[in-house]
């Protein structure tokens, strides 16, 4: 179940969706398959919503997991820092399944002019 009604993020996948056995790598790279513009958030965090803002301010509507609202979010965070290799695990971006990075690596991509191919390459953007 994806919650579109009111949502101006895009869509928030429950809780539940996160779940399921096996490696947290293996579930981030799942789920950053499944659809075109994927975000792994935490709904305090500051840059989260810039990088939320940003998507939506383009007409992308990503798929947002909500990490501290997952029982399993923990796990996932963790991986996400070892896959970055930093302290900071969110937000975190994938394109059309591939690693962009973090809020800086997004807002470099923007501002240099490779973020709009990207998503358009994804399917996420038409125009």
């Amino acid at each position: 179940m994806q919650y579109q009604a009111a949502d101006p993020w895009g869509y928030y996948v429950p809780a539940a969706r996160c779940m399921g056995g096996g490696d947290p790598l293996e579930r981030v790279a799942r789920l950053a398959a499944e659809s075109a513009v994927v975000v792994f958030s935490v709904s305090s965090c500051c840059m989260c919503h810039a990088v939320k803002r940003l998507f939506c301010g383009m007409g992308v509507n990503p798929t947002v997991y909500e990490l501290d609202h997952d029982p399993r979010g923990k796990d996932i965070e963790q991986a996400l820092m070892r896959l970055l290799g930093t302290p900071n695990a969110v937000p975190v971006v994938f394109i059309g399944g591939k690693l962009v990075g973090a809020m800086d690596r997004v807002m470099a991509s923007h501002i240099n002019g490779s973020l709009v191919p990207l998503l358009k390459e994804a399917g996420a953007l038409w125009l």
